[in-house]
């Protein structure tokens, strides 16, 4: 097998960063991206194919914050949430309160709190319908949302997952930055406002599929993913530049080698929004995975130029045996965190039982320090810390495309199945969607 280039990495990763820029889903950017990754698939042998879904765009044309405290009105940044409404460029002005997320929904007096007002939401992920239905019952004019896992100075960006938003609706909801809300308490703040020209938009969003046959089609089908979509105002070189160069690559040097079992590598349009395009893929070939799904290694995010790799995810005790060792010969090592993790492309993989873990590398506690950011750009990653782990998952896969028996039933754990379950059917809508 021929060995991951760095250089390589680079050239893909420069053309999708400097040329194309910002991926946001639905956005002619994102067509761009998909429409090259299906020229450079091509390119290195495999079956190209494209599968669209419909998404709502964010289109955001003019976008403005202000908030009163020492006696006057103070501008501040802000981020429109995907999936949010803009105000037609009307301003929305209201008092502002300020709500802890992590222990506020345990209130009993939400409507009295929010109702009319602009909420400044401490935490910026609703993770149980239950909870954002109760917030948006309250009828708040609108949401702040600080994001608590990067106190910075910058307005990150972000989506309202899209089944809370149609099960339950959805209000004009900003991203703010952490020290800009922290400010704002301490300077006793009482009002805000805002304006926001344009929203969301109906569009379609695509997968796209490399395809390298295996000699035995009935012998099952082995995944790997990633994303080529971003967020806001992220031309994304990490998030997730980083597995669609890995993609290109991994394509050029799997593509010439014999294989008895399909390998089949997608880039998925829309994660940024909670994984739509996986979830799409998935609704639309449940059976076949059902049937023929073996495993998926989901790429997003790994080359942070300084952090530690990680892997989280639901699979058999027998790939946690056997993967270290693939990537320990290249040299890199990773900590495993168990347990259900909704917020990667793996999991649509998961809810429909079939095993899947993703590869990250975080540089802080909090995740990356530029996630979401306009700065995740080429002075972020490390090439030859992407080569390695690329290097290790080539491998990996290759073996098990090419073993007579898989060394593991391809099942989850019975005792994460009822996560699964619940995480599916709570933030992503279940089936029926």
């Amino acid at each position: 097998m021929e060995s991951i280039d760095p250089i390589r990495l680079k050239r893909h990763l420069t053309y999708l960063v400097k040329d194309i820029g910002v991926r946001l889903a639905g956005t002619p950017s994102e067509a761009a991206a998909a429409k090259w990754l299906r020229d450079e698939f091509a390119r290195g042998g495999a079956v190209v194919t494209e599968e669209t879904f419909p998404v709502q765009a964010r289109v955001v044309r003019e976008q403005q914050l202000e908030v009163f405290h020492d006696g006057a009105w103070h501008a501040a940044a802000c981020s429109l949430f995907a999936n949010a409404p803009g105000t037609n460029g009307d301003w929305v002005e209201a008092p502002l309160v300020f709500f802890e997320g992590a222990t506020g929904y345990q209130r009993s007096d939400l409507p009295e709190l929010m109702r009319g007002r602009i909420v400044m939401h401490f935490g910026c992920h609703i993770e149980s319908c239950e909870n954002y239905g109760r917030l948006i019952a309250a009828q708040p004019a609108g949401l702040l949302m600080v994001d608590v896992r990067y106190p910075g100075a910058s307005a990150l960006a972000d989506a309202i997952f899209p089944a809370y938003a149609a099960r339950c609706g959805v209000v004009p909801a900003l991203n703010v930055a952490y020290l800009e809300a922290w400010k704002w308490k301490e300077r006793g703040a009482t009002r805000a406002r805002f304006r926001v020209v344009g929203g969301p938009q109906p569009a379609e969003s695509a997968n796209v599929i490399a395809e390298l046959p295996g000699s035995d089609p009935a012998s099952g089908v082995l995944f790997i993913g990633g994303h080529h979509d971003t967020q806001a105002d992220s031309v994304g070189a990490d998030d997730n530049g980083s597995a669609t160069a890995g993609l290109l690559e991994l394509v050029r040097v799997l593509a010439p080698l014999p294989r008895r079992r399909t390998i089949r590598l997608i880039s998925f349009g829309a994660e940024e929004q909670l994984s739509v395009g996986s979830s799409a893929y998935v609704r639309r070939h449940r059976a076949a995975l059902q049937r023929d799904g073996l495993f998926m290694f989901n790429l997003d995010s790994f080359g942070s130029l300084l952090g530690w790799n990680l892997i989280s995810g639901s699979a058999p005790a027998e790939i946690d045996q056997r993967l270290p060792s693939y990537f320990a010969r290249h040299g890199q090592y990773y900590r495993r965190d168990f347990g259900v993790l909704p917020y990667a492309d793996h999991f649509p993989f998961n809810a429909a039982g079939v095993p899947g873990l993703t590869l990250m590398r975080p540089n802080c506690a909090g995740g990356r320090f530029f996630h979401h950011r306009p700065d995740d750009d080429l002075s972020r990653v490390d090439y030859g810390v992407m080569a390695a782990s690329l290097n290790a998952v080539a491998e990996f896969v290759f073996e098990l495309a090419t073993v007579e028996q898989l060394p593991f039933e391809p099942k989850l754990p019975a005792a994460e199945l009822p996560a699964v379950a619940h995480c599916w059917d709570d933030l992503f809508g279940g089936w029926a969607d």
